[in-house]
């Protein structure tokens, strides 16, 4: 079933919701489309921009386009269960078997993150325990959960973070995750939980 293979996209995050500038009235776009309105509506407008629809499920809806020059990503695009209202985006890259191919697609899409919206708010790209030296020691790292790899940018309409993920030791990406501000201001003081939904 094609949702088991995405059940496992975003990373356990808990993310507080603190103060963010009042005066902010408009969403976060992506790929021009405003981060906002009903899951039917944004796959509509995202079916529009050219992409193909897939799949959906429990809030969530699969499709499937190219996205920043990369070919064939995988796009999810989840709700506010409670509200029905689109408020995160995940771009899933495709899946490489090298560290040296993560690394420079990384690099890469760091590049125009950084000349599009200034420098990263948060930087984090590191290893845990030993030092690898190697591809195959550092992709291994990835692999078994030994690895933090992602910068985040902060916008008055949201925040965007880019990284190194895994789902399996069999699958390793980049993962690009848009998260709107407008949505998360109507829950300010609260913590939510976004869970793998790849």
């Amino acid at each position: 079933m094609i949702m088991s293979k995405f059940v496992v996209f975003f990373a356990l995050m808990v993310i507080t919701l603190t103060s963010y500038a009042q005066s902010d009235s408009e969403h976060l776009n992506f790929k021009g489309v405003p981060i906002d309105g009903t899951l039917g509506e944004f796959v509509s407008k995202m079916e529009s921009a050219g992409f193909k629809y897939l799949a959906e499920q429990d809030g969530i809806a699969i499709l499937q386009g190219d996205f920043a020059g990369f070919k064939g990503c995988t796009i999810v695009v989840a709700t506010l269960k409670s509200t029905n209202i689109v408020n995160t985006i995940g771009v899933m890259f495709s899946e490489q078997n090298d560290w040296a191919s993560l690394e420079n697609s990384y690099g890469h899409l760091k590049s125009m993150l950084t000349e599009k919206y200034g420098e990263p708010l948060e930087c984090v790209e590191k290893f845990q325990g030993y030092d690898p030296q190697t591809d195959s020691q550092k992709l291994n790292k990835l692999k078994f959960d030994e690895c933090t790899w992602y910068t985040t940018y902060s916008t008055p309409k949201g925040d965007i973070q880019l990284s190194i993920d895994n789902q399996s030791v069999m699958s390793c990406f980049v993962a690009l995750r848009y998260f709107d501000r407008l949505i998360q201001k109507q829950l300010e003081h609260r913590q939510w939980k976004i869970y793998k939904i790849l």
